[in-house]
């Protein structure tokens, strides 16, 4: 089978042709251990550029460690990190977002299921089948577009219930809760700076301010 080659590291085979190919793919041996491939509406979006340390690895862990905290204590679900497969496939969609949640309550109620690996192991999923209570992406200079249009669009579609979106790459970085209504995401009202998340029951606001090495430190803060 053809194929096309992306950066001389990723292999993507001509022969794909809709939702139900890529996702064959992703699970198959052949798909790339590195970088984030992303299907969208039938478009497979390449990104193998580096993560940047300050305005997206530092603030991506802060923000997993204050939700993992809270979701861990009040028994609320699973919180996921990258290399996360997310599929939809009524948004014909199949994404490795940054962050995700998705509540037991989802899971109880047939919202979304874990789908297990071919080998049929107990206890081993490979894929998040329908929409998370929770998305989080943060901006990277290579996907601007994406992150801020193409994803928002693609997760809508899906029902995800929240969307959150920061920004480092400015000062201070930006922070924002979308919540999902018919007619699109909308930003959720703030009180003292801080964005109500329902799925989690608790407030929000990011702090962040300039360190000794030239990037920003950031605080997740509850309340």
């Amino acid at each position: 089978m053809a194929s096309v080659i992306f950066e001389e590291r990723v292999e993507v085979p001509l022969g794909l042709t809709g939702l139900a190919d890529f996702r064959r793919w992703s699970v198959s041996p052949d798909f790339p251990e590195t970088g984030r491939i992303d299907f969208l509406a039938g478009t497979i979006e390449v990104d193998m550029s580096p993560e940047d340390i300050f305005c997206h690895g530092v603030l991506k862990a802060e923000v997993a460690a204050v939700l993992q905290r809270r979701i861990k204590d009040h028994t609320l679900g699973l919180l996921l990190i990258d290399s996360t497969r997310v599929v939809c496939e009524q948004a014909d969609l199949s994404v490795e977002p940054d962050i995700v949640f998705v509540s037991h309550a989802s899971l109880r109620e047939g919202r979304v299921r874990l789908v297990p690996k071919a080998s049929g192991e107990p206890g081993r999923f490979v894929e998040i089948d329908g929409p998370p209570d929770i998305v989080v992406e943060i901006v990277s200079d290579t996907s601007v577009e994406k992150d801020t249009v193409r994803l928002p669009q693609a997760y809508h579609a899906a029902g995800v219930r929240e969307f959150w979106l920061l920004d480092a790459r400015v000062r201070p970085a930006t922070f924002l809760i979308q919540r999902w209504t018919p007619a699109g995401f909308v930003p959720v009202a703030g009180v003292e700076g801080r964005q109500w998340s329902e799925p989690l029951g608790c407030g929000y606001r990011l702090e962040s301010r300039g360190n000794s090495l030239g990037g920003q430190d950031f605080d997740l803060v509850e309340g």
